[in-house]
């Protein structure tokens, strides 16, 4: 059971840059056309979440009602149930380890089984017994998780699938669900940290904190540049952090500086070129725009 923690607690206590022969293809599904991508910036790398839109338009909806207000802004990651799911949505960091996010009315469920609870789609979290109870909470299935007895699509009218995690993000997704878990008491019982604090109380940068959540401008009509930038952001955030970096030009490159790498990646003449000063003092090249286009189209970009 995926259960609302907020409301049902009774106390809340490239060896080289992207690799000169080019960016790996990575695809789970097909992409969804035109489809709303929200990108959650973690410490890790984005968590790319692209939208049901049109399949689920009232969870959708209210998904992105949180994320435009700037609900998430600063939510962590409070569950970790290795090999099942990854929870997130209800609580955002405060000196005291977190407090819960202000909830819309609850949704009427929009479960089916046309969109089962598999592997790296995103579902909302609800109370046991009320399939129309979802609100802020969401988590991302680590396994194909819909069939069976104890199935998510079988339970409490089951669970609605409004999204799913782009490939190169599952990436993401799956380094945290490596991290260690320690129960921090009540709902905080499985709560993924990527230290252990010095100190005994944790803290911010002990937990898996979202900086911001916001939509990305990608799909068809979105400049080329873009949606090559969101992919490559995506696929290698050890490179490319932080993500979203301001797009400038210089000397006819259109081009993002990449701050705490101190890495370049930018577009020039039909083709994609990178810098990266740590590892050498050349710009190289990457792949033809035509070619990176094409992989992040692929991935969902």
């Amino acid at each position: 059971m995926i259960t609302d923690h907020t409301r049902s607690r009774r106390s809340h206590p490239c060896a080289t840059f992207l690799a000169r022969a080019g960016v790996a293809l990575l695809t789970l599904v097909a992409p969804l056309a035109g489809a709303t991508t929200v990108r959650m910036d973690t410490a890790l790398g984005p968590v790319d979440i692209e939208l049901f839109d049109t399949q689920a338009p009232r969870t959708v909806a209210n998904f992105l009602g949180y994320v435009r207000r700037g609900a998430y802004d600063g939510m962590f990651f409070h569950r970790l149930m290795r090999g099942f799911v990854l929870q997130g949505g209800g609580f955002a960091i405060t000196p005291t380890l977190g407090s819960p996010i202000p909830t819309d009315p609850p949704l009427v469920n929009e479960f089916d089984p046309a969109r089962s609870n598999l592997r790296a789609t995103v579902a909302m979290a609800k109370l046991g017994g009320n399939p129309d109870s979802a609100t802020s909470q969401w988590f991302v299935n680590l396994a194909d998780n819909g069939a069976g007895t104890n199935g998510l699509d079988t339970q409490n009218g089951g669970f609605t699938v409004f999204g799913r995690v782009t490939a190169p993000s599952m990436a993401v997704v799956d380094r945290i669900a490596q991290l260690q878990v320690v129960n921090a008491g009540g709902v905080f019982a499985n709560l993924p940290i990527r230290q252990l604090p010095p100190g005994g109380a944790l803290r911010a940068d002990d937990l898996v904190v979202v900086a911001s959540a916001r939509e990305l401008e990608v799909g068809p009509g979105t400049p080329d540049h873009l949606r090559i930038f969101a992919h490559i952001e995506a696929s290698y955030p050890q490179y490319a952090t932080p993500p979203g970096a301001l797009v400038q030009h210089w000397e006819g490159y259109t081009y993002r500086h990449y701050a705490g790498t101190d890495a370049y990646l930018g577009v020039k003449d039909g083709q994609v070129w990178y810098l990266v000063p740590a590892l050498g003092p050349e710009i190289g090249w990457l792949c033809s725009v035509a070619d990176c286009l094409a992989q992040a189209a692929a991935a969902g970009y």
